[in-house]
């Protein structure tokens, strides 16, 4: 069972973090949307405080999230790049369980790019001259600053390790940017909302979009790239809970 903490109160809003993440990086947008609604972050396997395995496809990643709603109950799901293609899995396959979808910034096909450098930047890190997480920078080389912030975020101090499975998250990397080969469609509202300034959704993934979710529609937050709910919390909050409202 997934590891996740809740916020608040009222109709379930289950939130699944992207790739080096976990459910701690969402707080501040949990918290703000817990006004009306009982939030729920989960960290996904291989990440933060939930069990590693040795695989990490996103079949198997949502029948994690469909054990979480399986206690919940059905629930609006919000997903961010990685996460936003476990939570369209999980509403191809447990359309049941999933009231609404809203994916950030990620589209359900192959992407060429790789995360590896970012993994091979974390090996580096030599724990024995780690005594606080700033003293971890400098060992992640050349990595974009903000990017090298958040990565931290995943630092166990304590335990002198990295709270990601590294290994399994290498190998399994080809998965992690594919998509698996799927039939079928979620009936269900679903809002692809993206970074203005991000590619990872571009006009040619529309038709494949629309094909498996029919009802979906498109939004698009100014001045954002693909980390738009840290990038614009305020903009991302306020199109979540305005797709929520309209829902209704």
């Amino acid at each position: 069972m997934l590891e996740y903490q809740t916020f608040g109160e009222g109709d379930p809003l289950l939130i699944v973090h992207g790739l080096f993440g976990s459910g701690r990086n969402w707080g501040v947008i949990a918290k703000r949307l817990s006004d009306e609604r009982q939030v729920i972050t989960v960290d996904m396997r291989n990440h933060g405080a939930s069990p590693w395995f040795k695989t990490h496809s996103y079949p198997e990643l949502a029948d994690d999230l469909a054990g979480v709603l399986g206690r919940i109950g059905p629930a609006d799901v919000v997903g961010h790049s990685m996460g936003g293609k476990a939570s369209m899995i999980l509403a191809l396959k447990y359309p049941n369980l999933v009231k609404s979808l809203t994916v950030a910034d990620i589209a359900p096909v192959g992407y060429s790019h790789t995360q590896m450098p970012m993994i091979e930047a974390m090996r580096r890190v030599d724990f024995t001259k780690v005594n606080k997480r700033s003293d971890a920078l400098p060992m992640l080389g050349d990595i974009d600053p903000a990017v090298a912030t958040f990565l931290l975020q995943s630092l166990d101090l304590a335990g002198q390790k990295w709270r990601l499975n590294l290994d399994t998250l290498a190998a399994e990397m080809p998965k992690i940017l594919s998509f698996p080969e799927v039939s079928g469609h979620y009936d269900g509202p679903a809002l692809f909302l993206s970074g203005a300034a991000s590619d990872y959704v571009r006009p040619e993934h529309r038709d494949r979009i629309k094909t498996l979710f029919p009802k979906a529609y498109f939004a698009k937050i100014p001045g954002a790239g693909h980390w738009l709910h840290a990038e614009k919390p305020r903009e991302f909050e306020a199109a979540v809970r305005g797709f929520l409202h309209r829902r209704k």
